[in-house]
């Protein structure tokens, strides 16, 4: 598996990706996050075109990592892993490559806001290092970006923000096996 910036054609296979992933939210009632249409190309492409899209390919993207400065933090705005390339720790390898660019920026740590009760999602998150905020801990950004996800009726399920300080020689968290 590879990690590198996506490209502009690869941007509608960013969509498919996505689309593919959110099929798994129907087992758990969240028909609502199924159906939710993918970022726009337009978006995407804003995101790469300021060099924060990655894909992990095996020849083509199966995977791929959207990010943005936050606060002192780099927010992770969207990791997703195609279904038939899951469990794999692909989404941990793109994670592992934000941090270790973020921590070369002089980011102090990686955040991210997800479902508190999906398995992949906050609980994964937590096994690899992050760790869910107090919301008196929320940074000015993380306030703004859940208040949208609240407008967005996001809150519906139970919702958390999370963060993983980047140690600043390149220090990895322990995740378990």
């Amino acid at each position: 598996m590879r990690i590198r910036r996506a490209t502009p054609a690869e941007l509608p296979t960013l969509q498919d990706i996505e689309r593919a992933a959110g099929e798994s939210f129907r087992a758990l009632g969240m028909t609502a996050i199924a159906d939710d249409e993918p970022p726009s190309v337009d978006l995407l492409e804003s995101f790469r075109g300021a060099g924060r899209a990655w894909v992990a390919t095996d020849g083509a993207p199966v995977a791929y990592i959207i990010t943005e400065p936050l606060d002192t933090a780099e927010h992770i705005e969207q990791v997703t892993v195609h279904p038939r390339a899951a469990r794999h720790r692909i989404g941990q390898a793109l994670i592992e490559h934000v941090a270790d660019r973020a921590r070369e920026a002089g980011r102090q740590a990686l955040t991210l806001t997800t479902f508190a009760d999906v398995p992949w999602n906050a609980p994964y998150y937590a096994r690899i290092g992050f760790r869910v905020l107090a919301e008196t801990e929320l940074t000015p950004g993380l306030r703004k970006i859940r208040a949208h996800e609240a407008e967005l009726g996001l809150d519906r399920w139970p919702r958390v923000a999370m963060r993983r300080e980047l140690s600043p020689g390149g220090a990895r968290p322990r995740t378990a096996p």
